[in-house]
């Protein structure tokens, strides 16, 4: 028999969102909110000329710049103000998060609530400038080098005259999408840095299938590739909403107590553990961390020492260099972020309090090792299906030349981010429904 959320879930419909007149409003913030950001990924830097960089990346767009112009929605192959995007905050975060997992001082402002929260947030805000800043001037000294054909890709350059202006534009992008990002979490539905990558990836995927019907047209690529292309992203799209919704539940049981002559509790409920508790995050901060200095040493091989153009040729796109750290990384930040978001010690502690055991196993220290060692093994899957998803693609694409947004991470984030949003706003209907039941049935006992 299903329960009454269950029962509720399967009555949204179409009316009770139009009676939602919050949620309609979050969602139209939201939708307002992604224009602006793709607006400011059309307005360009000052001092760069867009035909020498539309030659560059065009020679580039299979490499590392192509990547990262994915994730930027396309500013970076523009150089708009939003260039960096919000990568330099997503940066900023896994740093401050690595910090709380090894500083004593950091872990207790994390115990201390809301307001440790909040200056934990603060001194991301300023390690989000300092990096910005730091990458911002890596690009503009690396556009003083860069020409084409049709000419030097910096009109005037100079430090005063276009290096300081581009980092001071560039780091005031990147944190206006920083607040974008927190209001939209704040007043829209959905996690706003994430829906800001989303956003970019998903405003550039019918041209990057125009692209691939192209090449088809040109006999770059036969008939049948393209077909199987196809099918095969609908079935990584299959298999990631698959896996993400998989979970192992733990059976909690709760002691019977007796409470003068009636007998309470006794009942049982599950502990649900996600396979990829990680979720999206291993490929973002995995990409965030790789993308910036590789592009930074892109844009100087050629123009610098030499050692930067062997550096380049290493961590080019397919290559073993490359796709061994980006593996690594996918796999550090699975068990990582797994171990920040879930604690074993801090649940067992939770359930012991409240009477709740797992049957066989000792409350309290056996119960935190118990849970430790499922959700190991959870991760080592969850792990392995991200190196899957994020890898294999990567493949196919060093080898012909697909667009990047039919690769295994583009879908990852697009599908990942889709559910998420979908089910806050089944949450938000939800919750809609049941002030709905309330207040009818304060009615009725006003009328009885």
């Amino acid at each position: 028999m299903a329960s009454a959320a269950e029962q509720l879930a399967a009555n949204v419909n179409f009316g009770a969102f139009a009676k939602a007149t919050e949620l309609k409003n979050r969602i139209w913030f939201t939708l307002g909110a992604l224009l602006v950001y793709r607006l400011g990924t059309f307005i360009p830097l000052p001092g760069i000329d867009p035909t020498v960089l539309e030659d560059i990346f065009r020679q580039n767009q299979g490499g590392i710049l192509g990547m990262f112009d994915m994730f930027s929605g396309g500013a970076l192959s523009r150089m708009t103000i939003f260039a960096l995007n919000i990568m330099p905050y997503i940066s900023a975060s896994i740093i401050m998060q690595l910090m709380t997992a090894v500083s004593p001082q950091m872990e207790q402002l994390k115990k201390e609530g809301e307001a440790g929260r909040k200056k934990i947030n603060q001194y991301t805000r300023y390690l989000t400038v300092l990096i910005c800043a730091v990458q911002a001037y890596g690009i503009a000294a690396g556009l003083e080098g860069i020409s084409s054909s049709a000419g030097p890709a910096v009109h005037n350059p100079g430090f005063m005259e276009f290096r300081i202006p581009v980092v001071i534009t560039l780091v005031g992008g990147t944190i206006f999408l920083m607040w974008l990002g927190e209001q939209i979490t704040a007043r829209g539905i959905g996690n706003g840095i994430s829906l800001i990558i989303f956003s970019g990836i998903v405003a550039n995927l019918p041209s990057a299938l125009a692209s691939v019907l192209e090449l088809g047209r040109t006999g770059a690529l036969s008939t049948g590739f393209i077909l199987t292309l196809l099918v095969m992203s609908v079935g990584v799209i299959y298999f990631i909403v698959f896996v993400e919704r998989a979970q192992r539940r733990i059976l909690i049981q709760y002691p019977k107590r007796q409470r003068g002559n009636k007998m309470t509790g006794g009942e049982s409920s599950h502990l649900p553990l996600k396979l990829n508790t990680a979720g999206v995050i291993p490929p973002i901060f995995a990409s965030s961390i790789l993308l910036m200095p590789i592009t930074v040493i892109s844009f100087s091989a050629g123009t610098g020492p030499e050692w930067l153009t062997t550096m380049a040729s290493y961590l080019g796109r397919g290559q073993p260099v490359y796709l061994l750290l980006y593996l690594s990384m996918v796999v550090f930040f699975a068990f990582f972020y797994t171990a920040v978001v879930f604690n074993p010690e801090e649940t067992a502690d939770n359930l012991k309090k409240y009477g709740g055991f797992v049957p066989g196993i000792r409350p309290g220290k056996n119960t935190a090792e118990y849970l430790d060692r499922v959700l190991t093994r959870l991760t080592c899957v969850g792990a392995a299906y991200l190196a899957i998803i994020c890898l294999l693609p990567e493949l196919l694409i060093s080898e012909y030349s697909v667009p990047f947004y039919f690769g295994g991470t583009s879908l990852l984030i697009v599908v990942t981010v889709t559910m998420d949003t979908v089910a806050q706003v089944q949450s938000h209907l939800l919750a809609h429904q049941y002030e709905g039941l309330i207040k009818k049935s304060k009615l009725r006992g006003r009328r009885s």
